[in-house]
């Protein structure tokens, strides 16, 4: 109705009964698998669904919009007067910049949605039973996957192109706005498209249980391939030039140009250069190949998928004989207490069998690598080539970056709200709040399970780092400070991140308010600077003289104990607490006191 005006019963009684739209199944199912995108535990695992997908979207629009307005300036300069537009291949790099950022965030919001865009045991026996017709329920899957790629498509761009005439002044605005959708929308839809193939050909291939085994490390590595190309967007803007105009054939195996030999081809119309003609041409093909790719291989894919999900899976052990001694001398150790040792296996048989824990273990594993990667590795441009160099200081700073990463990761896996099917027991058996002993020990075993986990992270990339690090960091000095700093990193990080967690990993509960986005990053902002400063002062200060590793060593040893009072003070007050009530909450009933 178009009259907004409140309306008497009687009113309301003459209006008749409410009409229903009349929907069909499709539509219907389309409705439903559009929100399992959003309204599933990977993606809000607190249930606010629609906050959550107005968050991402805006969160995903905001870097085009806020480099359009930045780039107003460079295209009208205060001084010197009169000066006009930047050169032309300054241009071109503001325009590959665009294209370049839609190709990484349509890939990475495809990684992410990657568990979800074919059907899984509840789709099979909950959909199975209804009178429905398989081919609409695999239509209304296919049109739900389009519209979130579509969706996402519009999010991250719709945004630039409102502020980029009035920044950029093109001299011709409608070739200048149709060169920029079409280009940054086959950008993104080219990287979805491509990591839908990508998933397809290998489930149709190997199967769902050999697919299982290697989704983690293609997700891992998908998005650390995305997030280095669009760290070093930097260094690939001063190569551009150079490996366009030259001729070099490498630029035809980049997707990234592609799409902006298509922004340069409707810009400037026949007059672009040859390189853009050429590059577009090999766009708009590749583009059409890998939609009919995914349009080929995804029913094949699917039918595998559910016909594996009916017959079942063949059960296996999962006892890892090879690492049984390990396990022991874990329990003669660090896990002698029960309490600490069954905390320690539910941590490893449940980390990776949960979807939203493994999609954070991926998304911070791709970050951290992909971070590493732009700081060991040096770029630099000689006769119109890249080339690419180890930096010493790149790997010392690395070590911390690691064990940054891979405890930050850890860290957000464990508070995140999940198991609630599983703290039964931990609250019949200790309490809710348990008793401090309990607790301690619970806590204890997750510190230790994260330590040992970075440990092994961080002793490997150093291990690695070795094959390719100059002769400075191979003598005896160096690497010994290498490994203090690595230790002293995975225990101060481990102890740092853990010092207010008092909740036993994956049974915390659902936060009551949406935790503010931008004081989270703001904390990342500022002390991961300031791990990764500490990471290459400590290692130039230890190698200078021998003394110095004791001290480094006993520094660490009395930062570990001022943590480790610390916690338990935290966890003493936390056991103190009185126990609520079933569905009781802390305010206003008790205005927050427990006591």
């Amino acid at each position: 109705m178009s009259d907004t005006r409140p309306l008497s019963l009687s009113e309301q009684a003459e209006l008749g009964p409410v009409r229903q739209p009349d929907r069909s199944q499709v539509s219907l199912l389309m409705r439903h698998f559009l929100e399992r995108f959003f309204n599933h535990e990977t993606a809000s695992p607190d249930g606010d669904a629609k906050a959550r997908l107005i968050l991402i979207a805006m969160s995903t629009g905001l870097p085009p919009f806020v480099v359009a307005i930045y780039l107003w300036p460079v295209y009208h300069p205060l001084w010197p007067p009169g000066a006009g537009p930047p050169p032309y291949w300054m241009q071109v790099n503001h325009h590959f910049f665009f294209v370049l950022y839609s190709f990484v965030a349509m890939g990475i919001v495809t990684v992410f949605e990657w568990d979800l865009f074919f059907p899984d045991l509840l789709d099979v026996f909950v959909l199975g039973t209804l009178p429905l017709d398989g081919h609409r329920v695999f239509l209304a899957r296919v049109g739900a996957i389009a519209v979130l790629i579509l969706g996402f498509l519009f999010d991250a761009n719709f945004l630039a192109p409102v502020v980029l005439p009035g920044a950029t002044d093109p001299p011709h605005l409608v070739s200048f706005i149709a060169g920029h959708i079409v280009a940054v929308a086959a950008s993104g839809l080219f990287a979805a498209a491509f990591i839908l193939v990508l998933q397809g050909v290998l489930l149709s291939i190997l199967g769902e249980r050999l697919f299982r085994r290697i989704s983690l490390v293609l997700q891992g590595l998908t998005v650390t391939v995305l997030v280095v190309l669009f760290l070093l967007f930097p260094v690939l803007s001063g190569v551009t030039p150079g490996l366009l105009q030259s001729g070099n054939s490498s630029a035809r195996w980049f997707p990234p140009f592609w799409f902006l030999g298509m922004y340069q081809r409707l810009l400037e119309g026949p007059s672009v250069l040859p390189v853009f003609a050429k590059l577009a041409r090999i766009g708009w093909v590749a583009t059409l190949a890998v939609g009919a790719a995914a349009l080929g291989f995804y029913p094949l894919a699917y039918l595998r998928r559910v016909r594996q999900l009916v017959e079942g899976a063949s059960t296996r052990s999962t006892r890892n004989r090879m690492a049984a001694p390990l396990y022991g001398l874990l329990h003669a150790t660090l896990v002698r207490p029960t309490i600490r040792r069954a905390i320690f296996h539910f941590i490893g048989q449940t980390v990776l069998r949960v979807p939203r824990y493994r999609i954070y273990l991926v998304l911070y594993g791709g970050v951290g690598l992909s971070v590493v990667v732009a700081t060991v590795l040096r770029f630099t441009v000689h006769g119109q080539h890249l080339q690419a160099e180890v930096s010493a200081d790149g790997i010392r700073v690395a070590i911390g970056i690691v064990a940054f990463w891979v405890i930050a990761g850890l860290r957000t896996a464990f508070v995140s709200s999940g198991n609630q099917w599983g703290s039964w027991a931990l609250r019949i058996v200790h309490g809710k709040p348990p008793h401090f002993e309990a607790a301690m020990e619970q806590l204890l075993a997750a510190k230790v399970w994260v330590m040992l986990c970075g440990a092994a992270v961080t002793m490997a990339a150093i291990g690695a780092f070795r094959l390719v690090a100059p002769a400075e960091l191979l003598g005896r000095s160096a690497t010994a400070a290498q490994l203090l700093v690595a230790a002293g990193m995975c225990v101060l990080l481990t102890d740092a991140f853990f010092v207010n967690v008092t909740i036993v990993p994956f049974t915390g509960e659902p936060a009551r308010e949406q935790p503010n986005l931008a004081f989270t990053m703001l904390r990342y902002f500022t002390f991961f600077p300031v791990v990764t400063a500490l990471s290459l002062a400590s290692e130039y200060w230890i190698e200078n003289n021998a003394e110095h590793f004791g001290i480094a060593a006993m520094l660490i040893v009395v930062a570990h104990l001022w943590f480790r009072k610390r916690h338990r003070d935290v966890v003493r007050l936390d056991s103190s607490q009185v126990e609520l009530e079933e569905g009781e909450e802390e305010f206003p009933m008790r205005l927050g006191l427990r006591y």
